[in-house]
């Protein structure tokens, strides 16, 4: 576990145990090194795991490394954020999307 307030890498050996059973509800980032929308995401993510430490953990899982869990949950395009709470995917999007967006979605999903 990393500490509060920054994005945590999740691999699919470890999804369940750092996503699924998570006390707080968990925003992940499905993402891949090549992808531009991706890269431009990353620093808004990162800001988003700061602004909400104690209330939300963001993960991000690279669907080259790890594609099983990308799989698992559908996820077709990149980026791809799914809110999970209680060990269940929830809400998500699968764009780029500025900050005060996202952080509007999130609001309102929470």
């Amino acid at each position: 576990m990393t500490e509060e307030g920054k994005a945590r890498a999740v691999s699919d050996a470890n999804f369940d145990k750092e996503v699924l059973k998570s006390a707080t509800p968990v925003l992940v980032d499905f993402w891949a090194s090549w992808c531009k929308p991706c890269q431009k995401m990353a620093p808004i993510v990162e800001a988003v795991a700061q602004d909400y430490a104690g209330r939300l953990t963001v993960a991000k899982l690279d669907v080259e490394d790890n594609p099983g869990t990308a799989q698992r949950y559908d996820v077709r395009g990149i980026p791809t954020l799914i809110l999970f709470k209680g060990g269940q995917p929830g809400e998500r999007v699968s764009e780029y999307m500025p900050k005060e967006e996202l952080e509007r979605w999130l609001d309102a999903a929470l």
